[in-house]
């Protein structure tokens, strides 16, 4: 059974090795063509001769394997890169003009090997390039052949090992960079998701638990009175099940897309208010020439109303309510009033026991849409909530 080729490594993947790589796999069979071109041009037909061809083609059968070897330091991989250089070595001891075959062997030893082994395979190639050069020199003792190869060779691995490491550290940075975005993404979503269970919190407190809240008042109200006053007592329960309907229609509009039920009927915000405050026996007036507003802010100003009587009904102990829309040049404003007891609104800001949920919801609603939530309020003297939206809020 075959083996699986190995993964193609960064290397593999990158655009500059992709071009890279056949220009030095041309460049090689360039040089291999020439220096068996100027060995058989300058010397005629001799022992050494099938020697020197018979080694050309097995280099050049072998260089071909190079690329199904794929280039991680593979043993097989290594292998193959050791029998090149053994012939090649052998080919420039036979004829020193395959000397320059060395340039793309520089190459791949550098793309094969790790740092200091190939770095030791560089200074193999260059002592044999170097021996080669000044076998072919004959003006005597020149210098520059001596010099030269080295120079071109620490040269070359200097720009290469500079390359690998800057192109490791562009690697390592997108990497950083992408998990840094994955970890910004993980944290959006977290704070998201926090944020949603704190609007859900506070759309279940204004609408399904003050329902029930007043459901069990209205319930323990008919009990009370079942017997010394049976028509209240019903009517008691005939109002407990029209706010159990009113919540079944809540709780069903959560699932469905979590907008306010009364919003849902399509009547817009005043409809929706006129009905909040029919069945709270609250007054309610429009000042102003209405505009359209934004789906969240009818919601909002509608939620902090439903909250605002649920908060008067339970515990102001009061005789008369007013809910009253106000449509300003560059905002709307709703204001709830009520002749109940009062309250300090500087002790804990009018925060409910442990209910809590009431005032700081109905604040966080308003500050969400760039407005805010006054209360006047002194116990004993009612109280006027009032809360202010800009109007230039989008949807």
């Amino acid at each position: 059974m075959d083996r699986p080729r190995p993964r193609p490594t960064d290397r593999d993947r990158d655009p500059d090795t992709r071009w890279l790589a056949p220009v030095m796999h041309v460049a090689f069979f360039l040089l291999l063509g020439a220096s068996l071109a100027r060995f058989l041009l300058r010397h005629p037909w001799e022992a050494r001769s099938p020697w020197i061809v018979a080694l050309s083609g097995a280099l050049a059968a072998l260089y071909l394997l190079g690329p199904v070897l794929g280039t991680r330091a593979t043993p097989r991989r290594i292998a193959w890169l050791g029998t090149v250089v053994a012939v090649w070595m052998v080919l420039v001891v036979l004829a020193p003009s395959f000397a320059w075959c060395a340039v793309p062997l520089f190459y791949t030893g550098l793309r094969t090997l790790p740092p200091r082994a190939a770095i030791g395979l560089v200074g193999l190639l260059t002592v044999f390039v170097v021996t080669a050069q000044v076998q072919l020199s004959h003006g005597g003792f020149d210098p520059n052949l001596v010099i030269a190869p080295p120079a071109v060779a620490a040269i070359a691995t200097a720009v290469f090992v500079h390359s690998e490491r800057q192109a490791e550290r562009q690697r390592a940075l997108i990497e950083d960079l992408i998990r840094t975005r994955r970890e910004l993404a993980a944290t959006e979503r977290r704070e998201g998701t926090l944020a949603e269970r704190q609007r859900l919190s506070m759309e279940i407190h204004d609408t399904l638990a003050q329902g029930l809240s007043s459901q069990q008042m209205l319930l323990q109200a008919a009990d009370r009175t079942w017997d010394g006053d049976p028509e209240t007592a019903r009517r008691h329960v005939r109002t407990a099940e029209s706010i159990a309907e009113r919540n079944l229609a809540e709780a069903r509009r959560f699932v469905h897309d979590l907008a306010p039920a009364d919003l849902a009927e399509g009547g817009g915000l005043e409809q929706a208010l006129r009905g909040l405050a029919a069945r709270e026996s609250a007054a309610f007036l429009v000042d102003g020439a209405p505009v359209p507003l934004p789906d969240r802010v009818q919601s909002a100003l509608l939620r902090i109303a439903q909250g605002a009587l649920a908060n008067i009904r339970e515990h102001a102990g009061a005789t008369s309510a007013a809910l009253t829309l106000t449509y300003l040049d560059d905002q709307v404003v709703l204001d709830v009033a009520d002749d109940g007891s009062g309250f300090d609104p500087a002790a804990g800001r009018g925060d409910t026991g442990v209910r809590g949920h009431g005032l700081p919801a109905m604040r966080v609603r308003a500050e969400q849409l760039g407005g805010t939530l006054t209360i006047e309020s002194v116990p004993g003297e009612g109280t006027v909530l009032s809360a202010a939206i800009p109007l230039e809020v989008q949807p």
